[in-house]
């Protein structure tokens, strides 16, 4: 489930969500809903997403974080022209 706030997260969380993505949340922000979304449901996977990019991902890895996502790994990945003739 896509939460925005501590509220959504730990509501989804609560809901039975398997795993909850923290969108676009600062760093410092992030940590703090991921270790009390944690500490409510520790089998939940929290998964940082929004604006993560290679340079900045070091910010985003904490202990509470099970799994960043990156778009620009596909929406900035250059186009390959190619045919495959069998």
């Amino acid at each position: 489930v896509e939460c925005s706030s501590a509220d959504e997260a730990l509501a989804a969380a609560g809901a039975g969500a398997d795993i909850v993505l923290l969108d676009n949340l600062a760093p410092q922000e992030l940590h703090v809903v991921a270790a009390q979304v944690k500490a409510a449901h520790p089998r939940v996977t929290v998964e940082a997403s929004g604006g993560i990019v290679l340079g900045t991902l070091p910010q985003f890895l904490r202990p509470h974080i099970d799994v960043v996502s990156m778009g620009c790994l596909t929406h900035s990945a250059p186009a390959l022209d190619f045919a495959l003739r069998v």
